[in-house]
């Protein structure tokens, strides 16, 4: 499948082998001539933003991405395999490719990993999680009332200010892109 270049806006492209996100999109159109895209490509393995031209009525061809359902399994070294819920196919994924994500993997859960020409490229998190506390302070009555923060480490490692109230054992609610406390929850 091939998109014209005037229809680009937030499509997911090849360029060079690669796939990539075209995230701002400039069509202009001359007078008498054909019109000119020009684009913000984000290459969706890399994270790197590249400037693309496309001319006339060249066309782009569009990416081969899926999504799958796909279990969380365990950490070996810097690689971390996933199950395949579909299939039962067992894969890796570097922990590189993740980043500071890895402390909201937790064993036996489930996730969308994100795949072209069946390779995993990405792997996609809900905009919150549930993370049991497992370290922190105990919190001295009254200080409820000033609404200050404290560390608590959580059963991935990841450490975050929490309110007071939180002791160790709690449920909390974590948003995924900001790496903070949402709510406590049961």
């Amino acid at each position: 499948m091939f998109y014209p270049i005037a229809q680009l806006q937030n499509k997911i492209i090849v360029v060079d082998h690669e796939p990539y996100l075209v995230t701002k999109f400039n069509f202009a159109k001359q007078a008498r001539g054909t019109g000119s895209a020009k684009c913000t490509l984000k290459n969706l393995k890399t994270s790197a933003n590249i400037q693309k031209t496309f001319q006339g009525n060249e066309k782009a061809e569009a990416a081969d991405i899926k999504f799958v359902r796909c279990q969380y399994l365990y950490k070996e070294g810097s690689k971390l395999n996933f199950m395949n819920n579909e299939t039962y196919e067992q894969f890796e994924i570097d922990e590189e490719m993740i980043g500071d994500l890895t402390y909201f993997l937790i064993e036996g859960t489930d996730t969308d990993v994100q795949f072209f020409e069946e390779q995993p490229i990405s792997v996609q998190f809900p905009p919150k999680m549930k993370l049991k506390v497992i370290e922190t302070d105990p919190g001295v009555r009254g200080d409820t009332a000033s609404g200050g923060s404290k560390p608590a480490k959580m059963e991935t490692g990841l450490t975050i200010q929490v309110p007071f109230f939180v002791k160790e054992g709690d449920m909390l609610l974590i948003n995924t892109e900001t790496f903070e406390y949402c709510e406590r929850v049961q």
